[in-house]
């Protein structure tokens, strides 16, 4: 196995990397993804170490970061901000200069997008955005290379996203122009996309409709997300009511293509923003998807920390 050397680089937005990067990524993704079925050890990035930093709770993103490291050879530290100094006011300048010299790569989950900025802007080593309130870039990573595995290239697709515009929201877009498929966005008045928020280039990419049928009529990709988004908890019976008629269901992913697929980043609420029959169902791949978060990010790791690895 050979890489080659390389400045530090980071992933806080999907649109960080080029198109022939992720063409990159999700070739090493398949290529990990295979090794790890055929139970053949693969140890990369032996005696590194991922520090993992929360501020806010996840399960899929602690155990395919903390499990993905470990395939890798290497090891996870867990860091909580209420049970570290960052919870009692350390700058995160200063916390980011110590931890880079203490470990070989970062994973954040945390609110604003600016604390990751902060973070990577004084480390030393790269730094991977584990969803911040903008964006979520490892679950679109996982969810295309879904799309890929089980139908081939994205490119010139349609995503239809029905629902709220929220983090996951804003990465599919940025996504779009990066890997130049489309997005038709559906979502209640008053909760309509910000292309600013979302860091987009343009609107060649995206389209938006008042009805959440025409925006699935014909996609590729049916997907949404909770109504309720970490930190919008006060808001949930708003959100129910507002969001009631932007519900996935039978009825819209038989107006999408026969071949179309149902995507959720988990954890998802049956009866709410969509049916039992449609994540349940023959379309849904979304226990996949969730898996392909190991795969996509232990790709990820190892070029964050090695660079273009020939193997």
């Amino acid at each position: 196995m050979t890489a080659a050397k390389r400045d530090v680089k980071h992933f806080l937005q999907f649109k960080d990397f080029t198109r022939a990067e992720f063409d990159y990524l999700f070739e090493r993704t398949r290529w990990i993804k295979q090794q790890f079925k055929s139970y053949k050890q693969y140890w990369p990035l032996s005696d590194r170490t991922l520090v993992m930093i929360f501020e806010k709770a996840s399960t899929r993103t602690r155990l395919s970061f903390e499990a993905g490291i470990q395939q890798l050879g290497g090891s996870a530290i867990y860091l909580n901000t209420r049970d570290s100094q960052l919870g009692r006011g350390e700058p995160v300048e200063d916390a980011a200069q110590v931890i880079s010299r203490m470990s070989d790569v970062i994973m954040i989950r945390t609110f604003e997008q600016r604390i990751v900025e902060r973070l990577a802007a004084h480390s030393r080593v790269p730094v991977i955005n584990g969803l911040t309130n903008e964006y979520h870039p490892c679950q679109i990573m996982a969810d295309i290379y879904t799309y890929i595995e089980q139908r081939g290239p994205i490119q010139g697709k349609t995503v239809a996203w029905i629902g709220d515009s929220n983090n996951v929201c804003n990465t599919w877009l940025q996504a779009a122009e990066v890997l130049d498929f489309t997005v038709h966005v559906s979502t209640p008045p008053g909760y309509e996309i910000e292309p600013e928020r979302a860091g987009l280039h343009g609107t060649g990419h995206f389209k938006q409709f008042a009805d959440p049928m025409e925006a699935a009529k014909g996609a590729d990709i049916v997907t949404t997300d909770v109504w309720t988004s970490m930190g919008f908890e006060a808001e949930n019976e708003e959100r129910l009511r507002d969001f009631a008629d932007w519900q996935v269901d039978a009825e819209m992913m038989g107006i999408a293509r026969p071949d179309a697929i149902f995507l959720h980043c988990l954890p998802a609420h049956r009866g709410e923003e969509v049916t039992a029959e449609v994540i349940d169902g023959p379309q849904s791949v979304v226990w996949d998807e969730a898996e392909n978060r190991l795969h996509v990010q232990k790709a990820l790791m190892e070029y964050l920390v090695l660079g273009r690895v020939d193997s």
